[in-house]
């Protein structure tokens, strides 16, 4: 399978990267044809932890997120490293720790600890230079040249727009490989992003359903410059509405029947998630019962 660094040399329109939080969701979206996807910190904190996406969640429990999904799926995986967990040193031991779990490409932020929400308001920043020094070391950490660094700056709700371009080029110069200009507030500040680096350097693009962004589609993205779109947090907040109604519909009939058009049964889910396929591959082992 082609490198995530071949695959955007190779591919003329923006990349679309879902978002996924574990195994289980990685495999549904390669199942879907997409073949990059998003390793969403947002969305391990909001179904690991329960939690809402102000920091909490710790280097190890993405790392094992990231071997568990690559176990499962052959997909390039775009990691959320938050603010690398820590300073230049901390960032290094995570960039190695994500690469030897599957990661194609590590994002570190320039955000302060605790970090939130890049759609939050009251985030704070770290200084340019010591973000510098970050991406400078996440490079330098990498074992492959085909792992990249994704360098995210929050500066536009902080700094403002022209603050945000100052800190982008001191990242590409220190080594980023994509930019990430987190949370642009309209269409024409997507449109100076990608009028401003989108001839240079592959640009990722953020759309979190409700946030400080406008929505549009990949094909708009992909018109105004940027290469990768990622929709982190969607299939979350799929997964929220219908359970909520699954719940609720359960406590209120005490069974599923009244659901039962709305979600596969036994059979169903064993045949998506590859039960038969499973016990074939035991078979040929001589497995017990397989």
């Amino acid at each position: 399978m082609p490198s995530l660094a071949e695959t955007l040399s190779a591919t003329a329109g923006p990349l679309i990267a879902p978002g996924v939080y574990d195994a289980f969701t990685a495999f549904l979206a390669t199942d879907a044809g997409f073949d990059t996807l998003y390793v969403s910190g947002a969305s391990i904190a909001y179904t690991k932890l329960g939690s809402p996406d102000i920091g909490l969640v710790s280097v190890s429990e993405v790392a094992e997120t990231i071997a568990l999904i690559n176990d499962r799926t052959d997909a390039s995986l775009i990691v959320d490293a938050d603010t690398g967990f820590g300073n230049a040193l901390n960032v290094q031991r995570t960039v190695r720790s994500f690469e030897r779990a599957g990661a194609s490409a590590i994002q570190i932020e320039d955000q302060s600890f605790p970090k939130r929400c890049g759609h939050l308001a009251g985030k704070k920043l770290v200084s340019c230079q010591e973000m510098v020094g970050k991406v400078m070391a996440a490079a330098d950490a990498r074992h492959a040249v085909d792992t990249l660094i994704v360098a995210r700056t929050d500066a536009i709700a902080v700094e403002g727009i022209e603050s945000a371009f100052e800190r982008a080029e001191r990242y590409l110069e220190a080594g980023a490989d994509i930019l990430f200009i987190e949370a642009p507030g309209d269409a024409e500040q997507l449109a100076m992003i990608g009028s401003s680096f989108g001839e240079r350097v592959p640009l990722l693009a953020n759309m979190v359903e409700g946030g400080r962004t406008p929505a549009h589609s990949a094909a708009q993205l992909g018109n105004l410059g940027f290469r990768v779109v990622i929709f982190p947090g969607g299939i979350v907040r799929a997964i929220l509405v219908q359970a909520q109604r699954y719940f609720e519909s359960l406590k209120r009939h005490g069974s599923n029947k009244p659901f039962a058009s709305n979600m596969a049964d036994f059979d169903g889910l064993n045949r998506v998630i590859g039960l038969e396929q499973a016990l074939k591959t035991g078979a040929k082992y001589g497995e017990p019962g397989s």
